[in-house]
C-alpha cells in the first residue's frame, strides 16, 4: 500500500494545478498503471474527491457545449454536468476511486473441501470503449482447502461490485475478479461465469437486443478436473432454471 504523505507525493499547491493532474503525477511518480479498469484510490487523498468531482463537472459542461446543448436556458440540462460527474465518480465508476471492501475472513476449522456455489450475483459495469452499461450476473464456484479462508456470503457481492464498477471489457473483468477472490480465499479451485448484456450493442452499432456475452474463468481444480467443472456448471444451470420456472 502506498501512503502519499509518507513517500513524498505532491499535494495541491497553487491554482494552476488541477486535481486530476496532481493525482496523475502521483501515479507516474510511483510507476503505477492507471488504465480505465484500475483502482487508484491509494493516490486520491482525503478531501480530494470533491475537487475531482467539480473538475469532471467542468469538463462535462464543455462536452455539452460542444454538442450545442443550451445548458443556460434548457432547464433539463442546466444541472446535467454536476449530475454526470457525481454519477461517474460516486456510483458507476466508484470501483476506481474507493478502497477495497473490508472482507472478514474465517479459518476453515472443519476442513471443508466440498464445492460451494454462490450466485447469481447481479453486477453492473461499463464498456470502456463507449462507456455504455454492462448489466448481468456472476456465478462463483469455490473448492476450499484446509488452509482456505472462508468469507461471508455478502462479501462475494461486495467484492464483485468493487471490481465491476469500472469502465472495462468483460473478458478482463472476470479475470480481475478471479484474482481478487483467489487472494482473499486461497482455494484449491475457483470457477467464475459471467453472463451480461452490453448496451453498446443495444443502443448503438448493430442494435441487437437479444445478444448476451458469457465469459468464464477456471482455475486450480476446476481447470484440471472435468467432473468438478461439470458439477459447477450443472448446479449453476439447475438453480438458474429454477429461478425462471418459479
Amino acid at each position: 500500500m502506498y501512503n502519499v504523505q509518507d513517500i513524498g507525493f505532491p499535494t495541491l499547491e497553487g491554482e494552476d494545478t488541477s486535481i486530476s493532474q496532481l493525482i496523475r503525477q502521483r501515479l507516474l511518480k510511483a510507476g503505477v498503471r492507471y488504465h480505465a479498469n484500475d483502482n487508484i484510490a491509494q493516490f486520491v487523498m482525503p478531501g480530494e474527491m470533491a475537487a475531482l468531482e467539480a473538475e469532471v463537472a467542468g469538463h462535462v459542461h464543455a462536452l455539452l457545449d460542444a454538442l450545442v446543448i443550451d445548458t443556460a436556458r434548457d432547464h433539463n440540462s442546466a444541472d446535467t454536468a454536476r449530475r454526470v460527474a457525481k454519477m461517474m465518480l460516486r456510483e458507476t465508476f466508484r470501483g476506481r476511486y474507493t478502497a477495497p471492501p473490508e472482507i472478514t475472513q474465517f479459518p476453515n476449522i472443519t476442513a471443508l473441501n466440498e464445492l460451494m456455489v454462490v450466485g447469481p450475483i447481479r453486477v453492473r459495469s461499463a464498456c470502456s470503449h463507449h462507456l455504455c452499461p454492462i448489466i448481468g450476473h456472476v456465478w462463483i464456484g469455490v473448492l476450499p482447502s484446509a488452509t482456505s479462508a472462508l468469507i461471508g456470503l455478502s462479501k462475494y457481492a461486495r467484492l464483485c461490485d468493487w471490481v465491476m464498477r469500472r469502465p472495462q471489457i468483460q473478458e478482463e473483468a472476470v479475470v480481475m475478479l478471479a484474482d481478487a477472490l483467489e487472494e482473499k480465499i486461497r482455494p484449491d479451485g475457483l470457477a467464475l461465469v459471467m453472463e451480461a448484456t452490453h448496451f453498446c450493442m443495444h443502443w448503438r452499432g448493430v442494435e441487437e437486443d437479444a445478444a448476451v456475452m458469457t465469459s468464464s474463468v477456471m482455475r486450480g481444480a476446476f481447470l484440471h478436473n472435468a467432473d468438478l467443472r461439470r458439477e459447477f456448471l450443472s448446479l449453476r444451470k439447475s438453480v438458474e432454471d429454477g429461478r425462471w420456472n418459479r
